[in-house]
C-alpha cells in the first residue's frame, strides 16, 4: 500500500480504495482518466487490478521490470500485472494451495496479451532445469495455435479471442513449472459460417491460404485467393494490414512440431480446415417440387475425399433429413432454407469440434507424468459482457457466464471482508449492492429456466421453430421481473423488440436476444456421415457411440451450463486473483479516452461494487508490525526501536500523531483507518520526517565510510610500505652481493694477471681490454702528424701497436683520399723547392708549413704603346716587398706567356689614364698615362707618377735613362727590372 501513495497528486491514486468519494462513479473515472493519460494503465482497488489497453508499446514488459517485481512485497511498487503474477506464485509457494487468476473484459481490452505476460513472467522469474524446459517451451508455444485456430479480427480487436479459456499452470514442490492442462468453452462457432462487415472469420483460414506450400493447396483443393470462398468474404475484410498471416503460419508450424503434432494430424486437420471452406461454396438450388438440389457436385467431391466419406452419401444428408419412427425410417427431402442451414450446421459442428481435439491434443502434450501432488495456479481468460446489434445463442452464453463470474467475484469479496472483519473483530457494516443471483436463476434454474425450457422444446415431439421456443418461453418466465418479449413489454419497449426476439435485464444492462436459427440443434443424419469418416481427427470427435445410445443428447446450452458449473467448482477451490481489462475506445487510438465507453464498462463490470465492498467503512488496513515499520519514525517513543507489542507501539504512534477516535480502530493484528485523508496526512508527516532522517543517516552513513576509508587506506598504506621496505631490503641484499662477487673476481683476476687465459683472470682480462678500447675511443689522433697515444696496460701492448699502426694507415689514407689535384701540383713544387734552396738559403724550413698559391700575380698595363707593366705581387707579409713595375719591348708576348703559366688570363687587366699600383701595406702609388708631344717621366703637383708617350713611337733608352734616374732619386720602387 505504501508505494501506492507516492505522486498521488500528479498521478491520482494507485488504489481506488483511497478515493474520499469511492461512491462517486465520476470520482473513479477522474482518476482513471488521470492516470491514462499519464500511460499508468494498472490500478488497484484493493488486490483486484485495473487494466486499461493502451493501444501503443509502453516498454513496461521488459526482463528488468519482471525482476523488479520479483519477490516484493504486493503493494511496495506500483500497480502492475507482475505483482498480480508474483503475489499468486509467492502465496502459493508459501502455503502450498491453489490459486488462479481471473481476467474478464471485452473484446479488445488486452485479455489475452495480460495473460500472456503472466505466462511470460512465469517462464523468465521461476526457477527451472533442463529436463524441464520443453514443458516450458510447449507451454508458451501452444498459445500461437489456439489464437490460429480460435481467435479471429473483429471491430474491436484484431486478435480478438472467440472462445473462453481457462489454462492451468503445474508447479512442483520447488516451484518449477512442470506441466500444464487447457479448458476451452464455447467457441464462437457462428463465425464460421457468418462474419460482420469489417470483421473476419478464423485466423487459420487466411494463414492456411497465404503461408501454405503450393503442393500442399494443391492437395487439399485451395486458392490461395480468400475472396474465391464465401466463409471468408462475407465481412469484405480477408486483408488487414495489422496482421501478418504470412508470419503467423510460420510461427503456429514451428509451434506444431514442439507440441508433438505428426505428419498425419497436420494432414487430418488441414484437411478439415479445408473442407470447411469447401462446404461454404456449395450452392443449393430448387427443384420443382420445392425440395433443395446440388447443381455443381465438385465440392461435395473434394470434401468427401478430405473427410474420408462418400460423396453420395454426403449430398443425400445435406439435402435430405431422416425421420425415426418406432420402427422404421424416413427419409424425406428438405427445403433450400433447411439444406443451407444443415450445410452451415455441419461446418459450425466440424470446426467446434476439431477445436476441441485440438485443445484435447495440445493437453497430451503438457501433462506431467510424474504423479505426484503438485499446486496450480489457474489462468482464467473469459469473454467480457456483450451487446451487439444482433445478439443470439452464443451472446446469450457469454453474459451468463459473466452473471455467474459477477456473483462469484462479489460472493468471494465479500466473504473475504467479512471473515477479515470477524477476524479481527471489527464491526460489520452491511454493504449495499446488486445481487444477480435472481437473473442466474432465470437461466438456469432446473425445470424453469431459460436453459431447461429450451431442453425441452427440442426434445417435444414435432418441429420445434424459433416462435414455439418464444411463446414457450413467454408461458413460463414471462412473469420475471428480468425478462421481456415484444408482447410482454409495454407501448414504449415494444419498439425495440422484434417478434422473434426476448430482452434480460442483466446487472450491467438491458441485452436483446434473437431466438433465430442458431438455438436449434445439429441433423442426426449429418452426425451419422461424420462418424462413419475416414479422417483420424473426425473419428475421434464424432463417435459411433454416440450414434448408438438413443437418448437424446443434452443441448449445447445445458453443456454449457454443466462446463460453467465444473469451471465455478473449480475456482471455489482456488485463492482468487482478479484482473479487470477496459477499452479505452472503440477505434484502438492510443490515448484517447472514451468517458461514456469506459463508464459503461465500469459498470458491467461490476467495479463499483467491488470498491464498495473493499472499502466496507475502512480505506486502509495494515498489519501492526509492517504500519509500525513504516511510521515508527513519526513518534519518539518508537524510533528508532520499539521493544514492546506491535500493538501497543501502533497505539502509542497514532496518539502522539493525533488520530480522532472516528478515524480508525484496532483490530487483534491491524489497523484499521477510516478516511483517506487521514492516511494521507501521516504520509506527509513520514515523507517530511524521512527527508530530516535521511539527511541525518546520510551524514552518519558519510562519517562512517569516511572513517572506513580513512582506516583502510592507512592499513594499505602500512602493508605497501612494509613490502617495500622488505622489497628494497632484498634488493639491496643482493645488489651487495653481486658486488662482492664482482670484486672478488676483480681481485682474482688483477692477481693473476700475468698467467696466461684461465679462468681465473678470464673475466679481468676481458674487462681489461673492454675498458682501454672503450677509453681509446676518445684518444684516437684526428692527423698524421698527431704522435699522442694512449698508453696500454702490459698485456695489451701488441694489440695496442698495431690499433696505432692500423690508425696511421687509416689517417694517411683519409689523407691521401682527400688530396685534390690542384694541391698535389703545389706539393710536387714544395719538392723543387727542397731540392733547389734546402739547406742552401735561409729561411726555407719557416716556408715549408705554408703552402703555395696557385698564382700570387696579377698584371696591369695601360691602354696605350709605352711598355710598361706592373706586377701586383700579394704576399702575405708585404712589409719586405711591394709591386715591380716592369718595361718590355715585347710587352705582348710577355704579358700572354705570364698568363698562360699562370692560367688564369683574369689576372690581367688594361687601364685609361691611370694605374694604382702599392708600395708597402696602407701605401699607393699611381701611374698616369698620357700623351705629348714628348715622352717623358716626372711627378707632377700631386706626387704622382706621369707617363708622357709619344702617339707614333716611344724612346726605349730615353723612359730607361728616365725611370733609372726616378729611381735613383724616387723612394717609390723597392724593386726596378729592366726587360730587353
Amino acid at each position: 500500500m505504501e508505494g501506492a501513495l507516492t505522486a498521488r497528486d500528479k498521478v491520482g491514486v494507485q488504489d481506488f480504495v483511497l478515493l474520499d468519494a469511492y461512491t462517486s462513479e465520476s470520482a473513479f473515472l477522474d482518476n482513471l482518466r488521470k492516470r491514462f493519460s499519464e500511460n499508468l494503465i494498472y490500478t488497484y482497488i484493493g488486490t483486484l487490478l485495473v487494466s486499461v489497453n493502451p493501444y501503443q508499446e509502453l516498454g513496461i514488459y521488459t526482463v528488468s521490470q519482471m525482476e523488479l517485481y520479483q519477490g516484493v512485497n504486493f503493494f511496495e511498487l506500483p500497480p502492475h500485472v507482475y505483482a498480480i503474477a508474483d503475489n499468486a506464485y509467492r502465496m502459493m509457494c508459501s502455503e502450498l494451495n491453489n490459486h488462479f487468476i481471473l481476467i474478464s473484459g471485452e473484446s479488445g481490452a488486452g485479455k489475452t496479451e495480460a495473460s500472456k505476460k503472466i505466462l511470460q513472467y512465469f517462464a523468465v522469474t521461476c526457477p527451472m532445469t533442463e529436463s524441464l524446459q520443453i514443458a516450458r517451451d510447449r507451454l508458451l508455444l501452444s498459445i500461437p495455435v489456439l489464437e490460429a485456430f480460435g481467435n479471429a479480427k473483429t471491430l474491436r480487436n484484431d486478435n480478438s479471442s472467440r472462445f473462453g479459456k481457462y489454462m492451468d499452470i503445474q508447479f512442483d514442490f520447488q516451484g518449477v513449472p512442470v506441466g500444464g492442462h487447457i479448458i476451452s468453452y464455447l467457441i464462437e462457432k457462428s463465425r464460421v459460417v457468418y462474419q460482420n462487415h469489417g470483421e473476419r472469420n478464423f485466423h487459420i483460414f487466411y494463414q492456411l491460404l497465404a503461408g501454405g506450400e503450393a503442393e500442399r493447396l494443391t492437395s487439399l483443393g485451395l486458392e490461395q485467393d480468400p475472396q474465391l470462398y464465401k466463409y471468408l468474404s462475407q465481412g469484405h475484410c480477408v486483408k488487414e494490414t495489422s496482421i501478418n498471416d504470412k508470419n503467423n503460419w510460420k510461427t503456429m508450424s514451428n509451434a506444431f512440431s514442439v507440441i508433438d503434432f505428426t505428419a498425419a494430424d497436420l494432414e487430418n486437420l488441414f484437411g478439415i480446415i479445408a473442407s470447411v471452406l469447401h462446404l461454404g461454396n456449395i450452392c443449393f438450388e430448387e427443384n420443382k417440387h420445392g425440395c433443395a438440389t446440388v447443381p455443381d457436385t465438385h465440392e461435395i467431391k473434394w470434401i468427401a475425399k478430405l473427410l474420408g466419406v462418400c460423396p453420395a452419401i454426403l449430398l443425400e444428408a445435406l439435402t435430405h433429413r431422416k425421420i425415426e419412427a418406432k420402427t422404421e425410417e424416413v427419409i424425406c427431402p428438405l427445403p433450400v432454407e433447411l439444406s443451407v442451414y444443415a450445410r452451415d450446421a455441419m461446418a459450425k459442428a466440424v470446426y467446434g469440434r476439431t477445436f476441441t481435439w485440438l485443445v484435447n491434443k495440445i493437453n497430451s502434450s503438457l501433462v506431467n507424468k510424474d504423479f505426484t501432488q503438485k499446486t496450480v495456479i489457474g489462468l482464467l481468460d473469459i469473454y467480457g459482457f456483450e451487446v451487439f446489434d444482433k445478439n443470439g445463442f452464443e451472446q446469450f452464453c457469454i453474459n451468463y457466464c459473466n452473471e455467474k463470474l459477477q456473483q462469484l467475484l462479489i460472493e468471494r469479496t465479500l466473504k473475504a471482508e467479512q471473515a477479515e472483519y470477524e477476524m479481527e473483530g471489527i464491526e460489520w457494516e452491511p454493504i449495499q449492492y446488486f445481487n444477480n443471483k435472481i437473473i442466474c436463476d432465470l437461466v438456469e434454474e432446473r425445470h424453469k429456466g431459460i436453459i431447461s425450457i429450451l431442453d425441452e422444446e427440442c426434445i417435444r415431439p414435432g418441429p420445434a421453430t424459433d416462435l414455439s421456443f418464444l411463446e414457450k418461453l413467454e408461458e413460463k418466465v414471462g412473469g420475471h421481473a428480468h425478462f421481456q418479449t415484444r408482447k410482454l413489454a409495454g407501448p414504449k419497449g415494444r419498439k425495440r423488440i422484434g417478434w422473434l426476439e426476448f430482452r434480460l435485464l442483466h446487472y450491467a444492462g438491458e441485452v436483446t436476444y434473437c431466438t433465430k436459427g442458431e438455438w436449434r440443434g445439429f441433423y442426426r443424419h449429418l452426425k451419422e456421415v461424420l462418424c462413419r469418416s475416414k479422417n483420424s481427427i473426425l473419428r475421434e470427435c464424432f463417435l459411433v457411440a454416440e450414434l448408438e445410445n438413443w437418448r437424446r443428447p443434452p443441448t449445447v446450452g445445458t453443456q454449457f451450463k454443466n462446463s460453467l458449473s465444473s469451471l465455478l467448482e473449480i475456482l471455489i477451490s482456488k485463492e482468487p486473483s482478479y484482473i479487470r481489462c477496459i477499452k479505452p475506445n472503440e477505434r484502438k487510438e492510443p490515448s484517447k479516452f472514451d468517458d461514456f465507453l469506459i463508464r459503461h464498462q465500469i459498470k458491467y463490470l461490476g467495479l463499483m461494487e467491488h470498491l464498495r465492498v473493499r472499502r466496507a467503512g475502512f480505506a486502509y488496513r495494515r498489519k501492526y508490525e509492517h504500519f509500525l515499520q513504516r511510521y515508527k519514525s513519526l513518534c519518539p517513543d518508537t524510533w528508532p526501536h520499539w521493544h514492546g507489542p506491535p500493538g501497543e507501539g501502533v497505539e502509542r504512534l497514532i496518539k502522539y500523531i493525533g488520530y480522532k477516535p472516528e478515524e480508525y480502530k484496532l483490530g487483534k493484528t491491524k489497523i484499521f483507518i477510516r478516511f483517506p485523508r487521514t492516511l494521507f496526512a501521516t504520509e506527509d508527516a513520514f515523507e517530511f520526517s524521512k527527508h530530516q532522517l535521511v539527511a541525518r543517516i546520510q551524514a552518519t552513513y558519510r562519517g562512517c565510510l569516511g572513517r572506513r576509508e580513512y582506516v583502510r587506506k592507512r592499513q594499505a598504506a602500512t602493508k605497501l610500505e612494509a613490502h617495500w621496505r622488505g622489497a628494497l631490503a632484498r634488493k639491496e641484499i643482493k645488489r651487495r652481493k653481486w658486488a662482492v662477487q664482482i670484486i672478488r673476481r676483480f681481485i682474482k683476476g688483477f692477481i693473476n694477471r700475468g698467467k696466461p687465459l684461465c679462468p681465473d683472470n678470464e673475466e679481468f682480462i676481458v674487462f681489461v681490454r673492454k675498458n682501454y678500447i672503450l677509453n681509446l675511443r676518445y684518444h684516437v689522433p684526428k692527423s698524421v702528424l698527431d704522435k699522442s697515444w694512449l698508453r696500454p696496460p702490459g698485456i695489451l701492448e701488441n694489440a695496442s701497436d698495431l690499433l696505432r699502426k692500423m690508425c696511421t694507415r687509416n689517417l694517411v689514407r683519409k689523407y691521401c683520399c682527400g688530396v685534390s689535384a690542384e694541391w698535389k701540383a703545389m706539393m710536387q713544387q714544395k719538392v723543387v723547392t727542397s731540392e733547389i734552396f734546402r739547406g742552401k738559403k735561409e729561411g726555407y724550413a719557416e716556408s715549408l708549413n705554408q703552402p703555395f698559391a696557385n698564382s700570387r700575380l696579377g698584371v696591369s698595363t695601360s691602354s696605350l704603346s709605352d711598355g710598361i707593366l706592373v706586377l701586383h705581387v700579394f704576399p702575405e707579409d708585404r712589409q719586405q716587398k711591394g709591386d715591380a713595375i716592369l718595361q718590355c719591348k715585347h710587352i705582348f708576348e710577355v704579358v700572354t706567356k705570364l698568363a698562360m703559366l699562370a692560367k688564369k688570363e683574369h689576372t690581367v687587366s688594361v687601364v685609361h689614364g691611370s694605374l694604382q699600383f702599392y708600395i708597402s701595406p696602407g701605401k699607393e702609388g699611381t701611374i698616369v698615362f698620357e700623351t705629348g708631344p714628348e715622352e717623358q717621366v716626372y711627378k707632377d703637383k700631386n706626387g704622382q707618377l706621369t707617363v708622357v708617350i709619344f702617339p707614333v713611337h716611344s724612346n726605349l733608352y730615353i723612359i730607361s735613362y728616365l725611370y733609372i734616374k726616378w729611381a735613383g732619386k724616387c723612394k717609390w720602387f723597392t724593386e726596378v727590372a729592366f726587360i730587353t
